[in-house]
């Protein structure tokens, strides 16, 4: 027996592609997800489009797997990711753990940083965004406008600009202040700044050009990194995870 993060990676029934990128003695784990998984699955018969391939409780947000010993293993999920968005997803081994990990994402004591290409270029290098969002929830749907009463706050670096295609293509990193629904990808199509492959508030024309000049078809949004401190057991702990970005983020420009 290891610790309980070792454990999982040795245990877990991994979706497809989801790889391990940090596991810590306390109990913590932090996944890298690929675009077109579910966080989680909602109906019955979607576990194999899940993060994990196993039953999931929606009330204990944890999931449950038997391993050929007969042992059980639990797993709670910590965040959630849109599934057209790749990147970090957080699970605790630990429900007590789960618990005060929820607190810190809730009071926006964890810091996640995002990368995003887009059509067009930042006035500025660096920049922070603020907006007045109003988020709806229809149908099981969520739509988010920029315009509303909700604020949100994001910070944005322009990593770089490729001018060979017109419009440019550029990527960037966000930093998001605050939680809303949709809230970056409003964020970007607000500034003219679409994010490539956004079915829902992109650029239609070009998602279609675009696929059709490369072939691909994904929302190019990414979670890279994740990080903070926590205390747990009298020890402090610092946590850091980063997930590499995908190729196909660079690969436009070559």
């Amino acid at each position: 027996m290891g610790s309980p993060a070792q454990d999982f990676a040795a245990t877990a029934p991994l979706g497809r592609d989801v790889q391990v990128i940090r596991a810590d003695a306390s109990g913590l784990v932090a996944l890298a997800k690929p675009a077109g998984l579910l966080s989680h699955p909602n109906h019955r018969g979607e576990e194999d489009r899940a993060l994990l391939r196993a039953p999931y409780a929606l009330d204990e947000e944890a999931y449950t797997w038997t391993t050929p010993d007969g042992a059980e293993h639990r797993a709670w999920l910590l965040n959630r990711l849109d599934s057209a968005t790749s990147g970090i997803l957080m699970v605790a081994t630990d429900p007590e753990l789960a618990r005060y990990i929820r607190g810190l994402f809730k009071t926006k004591r964890i810091q996640k940083v995002y990368a995003a290409l887009v059509f067009g270029r930042p006035l500025t290098r660096n920049e922070t965004w603020r907006d007045q969002l109003a988020v709806q929830k229809q149908g099981g749907q969520i739509r988010t406008a920029s315009r509303g009463n909700i604020p949100a706050e994001s910070l944005m670096r322009c990593v770089e600009t490729h001018t060979r295609q017109s419009p440019p293509l550029s990527l960037i990193q966000l930093e998001p202040r605050t939680g809303r629904s949709h809230q970056l990808r409003v964020q970007c199509a607000k500034r003219r700044l679409p994010i490539v492959g956004d079915a829902t508030y992109g650029d239609f024309k070009l998602n279609r050009a675009f696929a059709k000049q490369t072939g691909e078809k994904r929302l190019f949004l990414h979670s890279f990194r994740t990080s903070f401190d926590y205390e747990w057991q009298g020890r402090p702990v610092k946590f850091q995870a980063e997930a590499p970005l995908p190729e196909s983020f660079t690969k436009p420009a070559r």
